[in-house]
């Protein structure tokens, strides 16, 4: 069984992810071509993803890696970016059977009502394999691993139903859609604490400043495109140590520049496909269930995060904080980490803030900044047990993606940054049987909440219900 769901982890998502929703949409009533389009559609926008994030890290990459030579950055603790860390969480025990483990729980919490959300972002299952995979290592002892995955699990599709009215008011097209990723789920508490503290600031709570309000104020000056090729130059310029070197580099600097507008442009675009192609999936599943099954109403569907990741804000705010990421990484005491590779997943720090902060570039800029900040410490702290793994799958696959130079440490910014991975880490692992006791609490707690509220929200769908057919009677 390990070996089936390493060769289908190993199609990647351009390839399994077509497969699976072609399928599921054929099991779901829909004509079997109208599947096979959506599921293409999907294995398109992946593929149009893959080439963007390629373009971005290709031409930054170089740039960002001269910027360290040039000025002697050196932190012990190497960028894997997210390929490494998908390929390390998969390629463990935890990882060759998270899918099923997960479904399991995901029906179970189905059928007890303590979750509204029909996960079939199976792609980023990797997630809660990662964290399973982390505590493994560091523990020695499968359970442990399996447990906290499990953990992160049952939590994330909670803070799905939590943040699903929001999502789908803020975002458009997206009714009956929550996003159940744990990387994005983290930062969801942390936007709504933040959000709330700066509206109590005097003046910020009117700060109104949108990406559609910087087009219409700014004109050319506040489109992400141009934004795009203006860091872009900055990055190119930074790259030389004199007036003169910067003249003899000029069609390479506005070479980045051009690339770096090109990924601001082309991203929207990508995700366009996405929507098109989950959104017949997403419809015929949410009618299945509320016809085969009493009381379902209300259901989501659990989707990738690259849906939505084209908003303008989302590019704005993500685009800011890449040279100051870079600048804090170097500054911050006691910070080892310095992201390169990882940059690339900055856009997913953002699809659950944004429905709290309503899209303001300030608000959300400043959430950013506090995560990311956090984020650094955070992998830092977990570097030697994701090394412990990354050096187990390399010595057992061969797999150079994973490789970590000698004297280094390894660490990824993506889900190792977030608030949610480290948690469970550090109950897991430093305060054990205590720990666990506080995570189960804490799980339970939340599930009987969300029970409550589901019932309650279902309740209040069938009294509105039998109103509209008095009224009409």
């Amino acid at each position: 069984m390990e070996d089936v769901f390493k060769y289908i982890i190993g199609l990647g998502a351009a390839v399994m992810m077509p497969v699976i929703f072609t399928v599921l949409g054929i099991c779901i009533g829909i004509r079997p071509s109208d599947a096979l389009k959506s599921g293409l559609k999907v294995g398109v926008g992946f593929i149009g993803l893959s080439i963007v994030t390629a373009l971005l890290t290709s031409a930054l990459g170089p740039a960002l890696n001269s910027i360290v030579e040039l000025y002697h950055l050196q932190l012990k603790v190497f960028d894997m970016g997210w390929p490494a860390a998908a390929s390390v969480a998969y390629n463990t025990a935890v990882g060759a059977f998270i899918i099923p483990v997960c479904l399991a729980v995901n029906i179970i919490m189905l059928l007890t009502r303590t979750t509204r959300t029909v996960n079939i972002d199976l792609w980023n299952y990797w997630h809660f394999a990662f964290i399973g995979a982390v505590v493994y290592f560091a523990s020695d002892s499968l359970a442990w691993g399996f447990f906290s995955a499990i953990i992160c699990y049952i939590i994330t599709l909670i803070i799905a139903d939590m943040t699903a009215f929001k999502f789908q008011k803020f975002y458009k097209d997206m009714e009956g859609i929550s996003i159940p990723q744990p990387f994005c789920a983290g930062f969801a508490p942390f936007a709504w604490i933040i959000n709330k503290a700066l509206d109590r600031i005097p003046g910020i709570d009117r700060l109104e400043i949108d990406a559609e309000g910087m087009k219409k104020k700014f004109g050319l000056l506040g489109e992400p495109l141009f934004l795009g090729v203006v860091i872009g130059l900055a990055v190119g310029c930074l790259t030389c140590n004199s007036v003169a070197e910067i003249i003899d580099h000029v069609p390479y600097i506005l070479g980045l520049g051009i690339k770096m507008g090109a990924v601001m442009e082309l991203i929207p675009r990508v995700t366009v496909l996405f929507i098109e192609g989950l959104k017949p999936i997403s419809d015929a599943t949410r009618s299945l269930i509320a016809r085969r099954f009493k009381g379902a109403d209300g259901l989501n569907i659990g989707m990738s995060p690259a849906l939505v990741i084209g908003h303008p804000t989302t590019l704005v705010v993500s685009l800011l904080l890449i040279p100051v990421t870079l600048f804090i990484a170097v500054v911050l005491p006691g910070n080892q980490f310095l992201p390169l590779a990882s940059l690339a997943g900055m856009f997913y720090v953002f699809p659950l803030v944004l429905p709290f902060t309503s899209g303001n570039v300030f608000k959300t800029f400043i959430v950013g900044l506090v995560v990311i900040v956090g984020g650094l410490y955070m992998v830092t702290n977990l570097a030697p047990a994701f090394t412990l793994a990354a050096r187990d799958v390399f010595l057992a696959t061969g797999d150079s993606a994973v490789a970590i130079p000698a004297g280094f440490n390894g660490g990824s910014l993506d889900f190792a940054s977030s608030p949610l991975a480290w948690i469970i880490y550090q109950c897991s692992i430093n305060l054990k049987w205590i720990g666990a006791g506080l995570l189960i609490a804490v799980s339970c707690a939340a599930m009987w909440w969300n029970r409550i509220l589901i019932i309650r929200n279902q309740k209040a769908m069938t009294t509105s219900d039998s109103d509209q057919l008095q009224s009409m009677e």
